[in-house]
């Protein structure tokens, strides 16, 4: 039997987690980490108190302890700087691997144990494998459609160690039998959605709140002019939606392959495999983090460019020297090469790299190196 803090989000996926630790056998206590109350007004949902409310009546419905852990500064210096600051630079960051990594396998990882806890658990659809030379492992969920390893890929072994994720053997709809079998409170709660524990506030409004509108022109590649920006920061690469561009006569939609700094201009074409810029074969990875050992050194490796899309084989080169970033000490560099074209690698964006069904690492995109 071990003593597990579990994170509880006050929905289905962690309330069945807990549920099934503690019909193991374990000593759980439950813990909901309030980060983001919207106190600025943004619009949308923001459901934390009712989150709270749910996460509570879970705990009671199982039994056991509940906690409400206020760690609203440690997420702003953590993770809303992080993400207002890529933003600004110009690259698109990724707020829920750094929520993973910074908060709950961070601050929610130390206070576990400063309170004696020797493990910690969450609903992520991820598996952990325990390996006889004492370390261990995170492999991809069972459910293809849930997999969330991808979120993990920052993480390092003194994270992954200590936390355990009960619902990663088993699919999504097997959780909602587990929740119903459970009579947990909230079985029929739909999914959480938005950024990573601010709820459904829609990204741009978020922006528009701490950065400023900075309008220029939209441009195709022959340089025709056919819409307005409000900020490049408001748009990633490969984006589709929310141009203010309307498709043309044949119904082509426009997609974003370019932000042009220089001018203050969004570079659009249509979105067709032939497209110039849109898809990359090369680029450079820096800011690695290895789950277990170097990846570096091994073979057979795949990425994941992206959530919600298959890891593919790639091969890599690391490199002697290293590339400054703005403020930030020089750190190692990794040329990665995927065996295929990939459609809008994104500077800022998380690379995981996989060996098989083995998380084995991940990185950030500094740079697209050969366009296809």
């Amino acid at each position: 039997m071990a003593r597990i803090l579990a994170a509880m989000s006050g929905g289905v996926d962690s309330s069945v987690a807990a549920g099934l630790l503690i019909e193991q056998g374990h000593e759980v206590v439950g813990a909901y980490m309030r980060n983001f109350t919207n106190e600025e007004g943004l619009p949308g949902d923001c459901p934390w108190e009712q989150d709270i409310i749910d996460a509570r009546a879970v705990c009671d419905h199982l039994g056991i302890e509940f906690r409400l852990l206020s760690l609203e500064n440690e997420y702003r210096e953590r993770v809303v700087e992080y993400l207002l600051a890529g933003y600004r630079d110009g690259v698109t960051p990724n707020p829920d691997v750094m929520c993973n990594r910074e908060m709950k396998f961070g601050i929610f990882l130390e206070f576990a144990k400063m309170q004696g806890f020797e493990h910690i658990a969450t609903g992520h659809y991820a598996q952990i494998r325990r390996n006889d030379n004492g370390t261990s492992d995170i492999l991809k969920g069972v459910d293809g459609n849930k997999d969330q390893t991808y979120f993990l890929a920052l993480l390092e072994q003194h994270q992954i160690q200590p936390a355990w994720f009960p619902i990663g053997g088993i699919a999504k709809p097997q959780v909602r039998e587990e929740a119903e079998r459970m009579k947990i409170p909230v079985a029929a709660k739909k999914d959480s959605q938005g950024i990573c524990f601010i709820g459904d506030i829609k990204m741009s409004d978020f922006l528009a709140h701490y950065i400023d509108d900075k309008p220029g022109p939209i441009v195709t590649l022959d340089g025709r002019e056919v819409g307005t920006h409000r900020g490049l920061h408001m748009h990633t690469l490969g984006q589709r939606r929310g141009l203010g561009v309307a498709s043309n006569t044949f119904g082509k939609a426009y997609v974003v392959i370019e932000k042009r700094p220089a001018d203050n201009a969004l570079v659009v074409a249509f979105d067709e495999p032939e497209t110039p810029k849109l898809y990359a074969t090369e680029c450079r990875v820096g800011s690695l983090s290895f789950t277990n050992g170097n990846f570096a050194t091994m073979d057979n490796l795949s990425a994941q460019p992206r959530y919600r899309c298959d890891a593919v084989p790639i091969s890599i080169e690391p490199e002697d020297s290293s590339i400054k970033k703005k403020g930030k000490s020089d750190e190692s560099t990794l040329v990665v090469r995927f065996d295929e074209p990939q459609r809008a690698l994104t500077p800022g964006q998380i690379c995981a790299f996989y060996q098989g069904e083995v998380l084995v690492g991940g990185g950030v995109f500094q740079e697209v190196l050969h366009l296809v």
